[in-house]
């Protein structure tokens, strides 16, 4: 059963915490609810349209002049298993991270790294979430929707998906045209962790033999040690991509600055850390009005208490000047911007 409500308060629906509203907020659990939803109300179709799962990579600028749609597709199905491998259908609405806890209690390797990401499982695709040296694309088979426009069902496959770094034929063709209904897994049985991402297999040893269990953990409590819980400090994670630049620019970076996080990529490109690069420019823990950055983890940007968007965007930009000006990098958003 589809829920209509008018101006609709967003505050607890975006983890910046921001003050904004919408016009209209539709919560649907089946693809029928969208149909009679715009049955009842045709002008529904017309409106503006932005597709919000739990918030955490959204910054609005102001009140939002149209229709917000709130998937809550629920429940896991195995659609395959065999001795290797099972591939399990997920509902949108799912949590994420309670996607992973399930997935590390039935010992299936594939998500573990992924630990803690809030937000829910039908934006891991949008976004191409990723963390310690994994992206979700590494592990989606198929991504089933519903066009809003059209009312038609799709399905794509991983290749059809065009993933790439922090985004997705969902995030920029397709973006709130198309809603995620359920996403398929491939979890493999038998898999091997990986932790050659940063000091994750420091971390993990730490906590005793290296396994699914202790790899989750691990990934927990370094998220935890770095980053604000949006319930507590509002905020979106991380604000900007690593940036991507060729390995002779990281070269003259790491001879300008020592210790620089680099991850070689292909092709003679690789990623450096943002987030030491805005540190190293002297942003860490500085405050703008309302907004600031995070005094342990630069590259999260917060809401201090009653910031508006144009705060923390401004602040986002004087970073992203800085940075452009002492090392010559430019720093791309990771956190989608709403005009309202």
């Amino acid at each position: 059963m589809y829920k209509l409500v008018p101006n609709f308060p967003l505050k607890h629906h975006n983890s910046f915490g921001l003050d904004v509203s919408a016009s209209y907020w539709l919560t649907i659990e089946s693809t029928e609810d969208w149909n009679s939803a715009i049955a009842q109300y045709p002008h529904l179709l017309q409106e503006k349209r932005l597709i919000v799962g739990a918030g955490t990579n959204l910054l609005f600028m102001r009140d939002f002049d149209g229709l917000v749609i709130s998937p809550d597709f629920f429940g896991y199905s195995i659609a395959y298993q065999d001795d290797q491998i099972v591939e399990l259908e997920v509902g949108a609405g799912v949590e994420w991270d309670d996607l992973v806890a399930h997935c590390v209690k039935n010992g299936w390797f594939g998500v573990e790294n992924l630990s803690l990401i809030p937000g829910k499982v039908g934006a891991a695709p949008v976004q191409n979430i990723g963390a310690y040296g994994v992206e979700v694309a590494d592990v989606i088979v198929k991504v089933n929707c519903l066009n809003l426009e059209n009312t038609e069902f799709k399905s794509f496959n991983n290749d059809q998906c065009h993933f790439n770094y922090r985004t997705s034929i969902f995030k920029e063709k397709y973006l709130n045209q198309l809603m995620v209904t359920t996403v398929v897994f491939r979890l493999q049985k038998q898999g091997k962790i990986f932790t050659g991402y940063g000091d994750l297999e420091k971390s993990v040893r730490e906590l005793g033999v290296p396994s699914l269990e202790n790899v989750r953990r691990a990934v927990i409590l370094t998220r935890e040690s770095k980053l604000p819980d949006p319930k507590v400090l509002g905020n979106a994670g991380s604000f900007f991509k690593n940036p991507v630049v060729t390995e002779e620019v990281a070269a003259a970076l790491e001879d300008l600055l020592s210790g620089l996080p680099v991850y070689q990529l292909i092709d003679g490109f690789v990623k450096v850390g943002a987030g030491f690069l805005i540190e190293q420019a002297g942003w860490k823990g500085r405050k703008l009005g309302h907004a600031a950055v995070h005094d342990m983890q630069a590259l999260v940007l917060v809401n201090r208490g009653g910031a508006s968007g144009q705060e923390i965007l401004a602040l986002s930009q004087a970073i992203q000047l800085d940075v452009l000006e002492k090392y010559g990098v430019k720093l791309e958003p990771e956190v989608q911007l709403v005009e309202g």
